[in-house]
């Protein structure tokens, strides 16, 4: 029975997306230029020899390309002459998946790090502070300081998760050891595992989170909030998960929602994910010394230094973040790995693959207060 009813719902589907697919195609291709030009502005380098509140602006734009949960980018900015204050925007968070803003704060980690990495592109320092008894605000200060082009900095908009099936392929020693070199930072340390078995049983983990989240409503219907499937979807709201991004088809909004409940399962996910950790080269593990917010943006940091070091090596990576996201297989984990009470805040992969299209960021108009 329930064979045939998915089967009935699928073939419901396609012909709905059949009538309609003429006019469809014509109104798709103007929102693909779009989304195009959308992605180009947003991710072109930065141009030397800006200065002023152009350069602030630019930094703050650089900020805004790093990896958050959901890409629901929940950060704004406050300028003033010699600092940028970096605060958490709670309207954004989402409390299903992140019950208590880890990802929110570690995601403000990302953001100051990119600030801390472009800023000598346009001939300052960005050194950052965060306020522990406060909102949770970091504060950069910003001095003038020699203009230099490191290759971490010019990976900024390069840098993507890329949710694609890898090669498999082995990374060099020396590759592995400039990525965990690049993330070391005091209060969080770096487990990589790339031995098939240690990934296999991590794995699991992730399997039984992933498993867990899709049997909860509360989490599928957070997550559907997110979710963009049209070009034009993508572009005017600037946020979220576009399905472009992950190689699924772009397709009307009310289309896409209604496949995603037919075809959005555990098992598919299950099998999908098993897919992407099979053809993974392994995978990097951020656990802080303290769970606290200081410490999970410095997570954050670290991430993102990891990120685009890996970005630099041209190896790929994505979050595969269910096993750290649901407590009670957060806890097993933490088991697993001999962590005693300290809290794995991150799970990460990584391997080679291609490009896969670029997600968006809102205007700095929406995010600068």
């Amino acid at each position: 029975m329930n064979r045939r009813t998915a089967l009935l719902g699928a073939g419901g589907t396609v012909a709905i997306v059949a009538s309609g697919a003429a006019g469809f195609a014509l109104w798709s291709g103007a929102s693909k230029d779009s989304w195009k030009e959308a992605i180009k502005t947003i991710r072109d380098p930065i141009e030397p020899g800006l200065t002023g509140q152009d350069a602030i602006h630019e930094l703050v734009r650089y900020a805004t390309l790093a990896a958050n949960s959901h890409n629901t980018q929940a950060w704004r900015f406050e300028l003033a002459p010699a600092t940028i204050t970096l605060l958490p925007d709670l309207t954004r968070a989402t409390p299903t998946v992140d019950p208590d803003d880890h990802h929110l704060f570690a995601s403000l980690g990302a953001a100051a790090e990119n600030m801390v990495q472009g800023a000598p592109l346009l001939g300052l320092s960005a050194v950052p502070r965060f306020d522990a008894d406060g909102d949770g605000r970091i504060v950069l200060a910003l001095s003038p300081g020699a203009v230099m082009a490191t290759p971490m900095a010019e990976a900024i908009p390069k840098r993507q998760c890329t949710r694609s099936l890898y090669d498999g392929q082995p990374i060099p020693a020396a590759n592995l050891e400039a990525m965990a070199a690049a993330a070391r930072n005091d209060g969080v340390d770096l487990l990589l595992l790339t031995e098939r078995s240690a990934i296999d049983a991590v794995g699991a983990l992730i399997i039984q989170g992933n498993t867990i989240q899709m049997g909860d409503r509360a989490y599928i219907d957070e997550l559907k909030q997110w979710l963009r499937f049209s070009y034009a979807e993508a572009v005017s709201s600037a946020d979220g998960l576009f399905s472009h991004t992950s190689g699924n088809p772009v397709l009307p909004g009310p289309i896409g929602r209604l496949l995603f409940d037919v075809v959005a399962t555990a098992a598919s996910e299950n099998t999908k994910y098993l897919a992407q950790i099979a053809s993974s080269s392994g995978l990097a593990i951020f656990v802080s010394t303290q769970n606290d917010r200081a410490h999970w943006i410095a997570a954050g940091r670290a991430y993102q230094r990891f990120a685009l070091q890996t970005t630099v090596l041209g190896i790929k990576h994505a979050f595969l973040n269910q096993a750290v996201e649901v407590p009670k297989v957060r806890q097993r984990l933490a088991e697993h790995l001999g962590l005693g009470q300290r809290r794995p805040d991150l799970i990460v992969r990584f391997g080679y693959a291609e490009d896969m299209p670029s997600s968006m960021r809102r205007p700095l108009a929406d995010v600068i207060v």
